[in-house]
């Protein structure tokens, strides 16, 4: 099996200091790029997160403070890195969640437009996830270790969602026994930015999906109160949400004066 490629695709994986896009930096990239033709290439590079390694992390991957801490920051290897996935798609497992936008934070951080407007990004997890058996007989066997007797009749199907729920909520101590969280927690949005503090509503517009403003239309906030664009700017938020905000300004206010 080969895949079929109109140009070279990219698979790449990241090991950091941690999971928070704005803050936590990468230590190791392995990038595999996959030719049209079938030739493959290969680069992995330690990098020196100029920050610190929490030792519950380093558990996780193995990779120590003293490992990297001579070897080149990110900023060093991002050309080399921007030239190996220039105009090529992306692949990864979890990547559209999680690795692209770490690695597009450490882009812009290296003042590299990395954008993804001409590029195309397969998500192997969200494939497994949607390919594989998510049924609801499948749920109660695995939760409950169960079968669902009568599957698609009302009555046995919500009293086995019933107790799939009791049973993750046993399984995962991280999920709060809380309808409300678990709303939100279940609650998928399409996001703009990949961080997700700026969604789509059910007409195609840009809306916050966070604080004060949340459901609100980011040109409606940014024109009654313009100050919140800097507010966003100067805060905690990461790089590639800014520049999608900015984008976003600029375009409406391109079309104010076209």
């Amino acid at each position: 099996m080969q895949l079929k490629l109109t140009k070279p695709i990219c698979f790449f994986d990241l090991e950091t200091t941690g999971t928070n896009v704005a803050k936590d930096r990468i230590v190791e990239i392995a990038i595999l790029k996959v030719h049209p033709n079938g030739n493959k290439e290969s680069k992995t590079w330690l990098v020196n997160p100029e920050m610190h390694i929490p030792d519950e992390v380093v558990a996780i991957h193995g990779i120590s403070n003293e490992k990297v801490a001579n070897e080149p920051t990110f900023k060093q290897l991002s050309r080399e890195i921007y030239q190996m996935i220039k105009d090529c798609d992306l692949g990864g497992y979890n990547s559209d969640r999680f690795d692209i936008p770490l690695l597009a934070e450490e882009m812009l951080r290296a003042e590299i437009d990395f954008d993804m407007k001409s590029t195309v990004s397969v998500d192997v997890q969200t494939i497994f996830h949607k390919m594989e058996k998510r049924t609801l007989e499948a749920a109660y066997k695995f939760y409950c270790d169960k079968d669902l007797k009568n599957a698609h009749s009302a009555e046995a199907d919500t009293l086995a969602t019933y107790e799939v729920l009791l049973s993750q909520l046993e399984r995962y101590p991280e999920l709060e026994n809380n309808v409300k969280k678990l709303s939100e927690f279940t609650t998928r949005k399409q996001s703009v930015d990949f961080a997700g503090f700026i969604a789509l509503d059910k007409d195609g517009e840009e809306i916050f999906s966070f604080g004060k403003h949340k459901g609100k239309k980011v040109h409606d906030v940014l024109e009654k109160e313009p100050g919140y664009f800097g507010w966003i700017l100067n805060a905690d938020f990461p790089l590639y949400t800014k520049k999608v905000l900015t984008q976003i300004k600029l375009s409406k206010l391109n079309n104010k004066l076209s």
